[in-house]
């Protein structure tokens, strides 16, 4: 097995790895209880991806492909988190005081 990617992170590691195996390539995610003897430090090029001597080429071009793609960042996304997010504190706060006039009077 050929060590062919360093992930930022475990998470996109398995990510990768992931989308490795779901195109048919075994892959291998290492490094995963090195992160852990960081402590809360980020903890940078432990993630490791490897995969069989055959599936260099394969896995390299999905790789390129997963990292060409721009992250897109959606606005409306958060604004609509956060309006859900108030509305459920709103609501909350109009049942603990339904629940206390209820119980009071």
């Amino acid at each position: 097995m050929k060590l062919i990617y360093k992930a930022s992170d475990i998470n996109e590691a398995n990510i990768v790895s992931g989308m490795l195996r779901a195109n048919g390539i075994e892959a291998h995610v290492g490094g995963f209880y090195l992160q852990g003897g960081v402590g809360d430090l980020a903890a940078m090029d432990f993630a490791t991806i490897h995969v069989p001597d055959e599936d260099v080429e394969l896995a390299r071009s999905l790789i390129a492909e997963y990292e060409s793609v721009p992250v897109i960042k959606d606005a409306s996304a958060v604004k609509r988190k956060r309006a859900n997010f108030l509305s459920s504190i709103i609501l909350f706060v109009i049942i603990i005081i339904v629940i206390y006039y209820y119980s009071v009077g």
